[in-house]
C-alpha cells in the first residue's frame, strides 16, 4: 500500500470519528437552545473565541436583542472549531486521493462530493445562525452533516474492501458473486431511504420544538389520534427576519408533527428489520451477518432511547443521545447495503 493510501485511511476513520463528534455536539448545541450563542458567523460577536467576546462590551452592544451568554458561546464555538477541523481533514483527503498514482485508493468523484458536501454544509451552517433558526435550513443542516458522515463512512468501507481484496488476492482466493441477492440489496436500500426520512422528519420535529408536544406514550395528550394542524404544521418556507428560537408554531401543528415523526418511526423499524432478516436468512450473504445484528440492536437502542426519552420528560442526557443513536443507526445501515450489494465469499 502506497504512502498516500495509508494517510488516506487514517485520515479517513480520523474523520468519521470526528464528523460523529460534529453530529453529536451540534444536537447538543441545538438541544440547549446554543445556536444563536454567537449570532454572527464566522466569528461570536465579532471576536475568534467568545474570550474576546466577553471582554469586549462594545462587541456585545451590536446585539442589543440577543445578550452574551459565555456557556451558550462556547459551546457553540466549540462546534464551530469541529467542524472547521473535519472540512480541513475533508480536503486533504480529496487531495491526497487526486495526486495518487492509479488504481487510486478513493474514487476521485466520492472526494471531490466529500468536499462539496462539506463546503455546502458550512454555508447552511452560516445561514442557520444569519437566518435564526429556520427551521429548514437547521433541518437541512442535520441532514447534511450525516450525508458528511455516511460518505465519510461509505470512503472508509470501500478502503476496507480493498484491502481485504488484495490480502485474498495474496492467498489465492477468489471472488464468487451470489446470485438472489438483489431483493436483500433492495430491502437494505430501501430501509436507508426510510431511515433518511425518518431522520429528516425527527430533525424537522426538533428545530420546530415539538418535541414536547406529545409528553406521554404510547398515546399523545392521553389520546391516541389528539387535535393536529397538518396544514401549518409541515410549511417549509415563511421568510425571513422571524426569530424561530423556541418555535412559532401553535400547539395542534406541533402535535401534527410529533405524530408524523412517531408513524414514521414505524414505517422506518418495518423496514430496517425486514432488511436485517432478509440478510440473515440468505445463505451467501455471511459477511453482512454482523451488519444485520449491527442494525437490529441500534435499532433495538434508538427506540428505547426515545420512549423513555418521552417517560422521563425529554432529559437532556436522553435527547442527545437520540441523535447520536440516529448516526449510529445511519452507519450500521449503510454497511448493511454495501455488504449486501457487494456480497461475496471465497
Amino acid at each position: 500500500m502506497s504512502t498516500a493510501a495509508v494517510w488516506i485511511r487514517r485520515l479517513t476513520l480520523a474523520s468519521v470519528l470526528l464528523c460523529l463528534c460534529v453530529v453529536v455536539l451540534g444536537a447538543y448545541v441545538r438541544l440547549t437552545a446554543a445556536g444563536l450563542g454567537c449570532p454572527d458567523w464566522p466569528g461570536c460577536y465579532g471576536h475568534l473565541t467568545p474570550a474576546g467576546a466577553a471582554s469586549n462590551p462594545e462587541a456585545q452592544a451590536a446585539w442589543p436583542n440577543m445578550p452574551f451568554d459565555a456557556g451558550k458561546a462556547w459551546r457553540e464555538m466549540i462546534h464551530r472549531y469541529a467542524a472547521s477541523t473535519l472540512g480541513l481533514l475533508i480536503v486533504v483527503i480529496a487531495a491526497l486521493t487526486i495526486v495518487s498514482q492509479p488504481p487510486r485508493p478513493v474514487s476521485p468523484l466520492l472526494a471531490l462530493a466529500l468536499v462539496a458536501t462539506v463546503v455546502f454544509q458550512g454555508i447552511l451552517g452560516m445561514l442557520t445562525v444569519t437566518w435564526q433558526l429556520k427551521p429548514l435550513v437547521v433541518t437541512l443542516h442535520l441532514l447534511f452533516g450525516l450525508t458528511t458522515l455516511g460518505l465519510l463512512w461509505w470512503t472508509w468501507l470501500s478502503l476496507s474492501r480493498n484491502v481485504w481484496s488484495r490480502v485474498r488476492a495474496a492467498d489465492g482466493g477468489g471472488h464468487v458473486m451470489h446470485s438472489g441477492t438483489g431483493a436483500a440489496a433492495g430491502l437494505a436500500l430501501a430501509a436507508l431511504i426510510l431511515l433518511g426520512l425518518q431522520i429528516a422528519l425527527g430533525g424537522w420535529t426538533s428545530s420546530n420544538y415539538a418535541a414536547v408536544a406529545c409528553p406521554d406514550f404510547p398515546t399523545c395528550q392521553n389520546q391516541w389520534w389528539p387535535d393536529t394542524d397538518y396544514r401549518d404544521a409541515f410549511v417549509l418556507w415563511r421568510g425571513l427576519g422571524i426569530n424561530y428560537e423556541g418555535g412559532v408554531l401553535d400547539h395542534p401543528a406541533r402535535v401534527a408533527i410529533h405524530l408524523t415523526h412517531r408513524l414514521g418511526a414505524i414505517l422506518a423499524t418495518l423496514a430496517l428489520a425486514a432488511a436485517a432478516v432478509a440478510a440473515l436468512r440468505h445463505p451467501g450473504l455471511r459477511r453482512a451477518r454482523e451488519a444485520a445484528f449491527a442494525v437490529l440492536g441500534a435499532l433495538v437502542a434508538q427506540l428505547l432511547i426515545g420512549i423513555f426519552m418521552v417517560v422521563k420528560a425529554f432529559p437532556l442526557s436522553l435527547a442527545t443521545a437520540h441523535n447520536a443513536g440516529a448516526a449510529v443507526l445511519l452507519l450500521a445501515t449503510l454497511t448493511l447495503y454495501y455488504r449486501v450489494r457487494n456480497a461475496h465469499s471465497r
